[in-house]
């Protein structure tokens, strides 16, 4: 995946969270545009896209609810997902190392 948008850390995650394969091929297709579209954010894609990630928790319903969540503002997407503080490369850390 040689110039993915989406880190490698944060693809186990989303073959964690959602371990049927083809919801997580929806997931990752899903996260491929939003990086697209939130491009202009100037903010680190794993940050937004594990964002969504973490709020969806599993939950399909809550991850397309996520992404709908990031068009409107990218930044209520951050609180959302707890990577809005200061402190949030060490949560992404822990987040998405854990169990690797």
């Amino acid at each position: 995946m040689d110039g993915d948008v989406i880190s490698e850390r944060l693809h186990r995650r989303i073959r964690r969270d959602f371990p049927d394969q083809e919801v997580a091929k929806g997931v990752v297709g899903a996260l491929r545009v939003l990086a697209d579209e939130l491009s202009s954010s100037r903010q680190g894609a794993e940050r937004l896209l594990a964002a969504a990630v973490f709020i969806a928790a599993g939950d399909l319903n809550r991850f397309i609810s996520a992404v709908r969540l990031a068009r409107e503002d990218w930044r209520d997407l951050l609180v959302a997902g707890d990577l809005a503080d200061e402190d949030w490369p060490s949560v992404l850390d822990q987040e998405l190392d854990a169990g690797a």
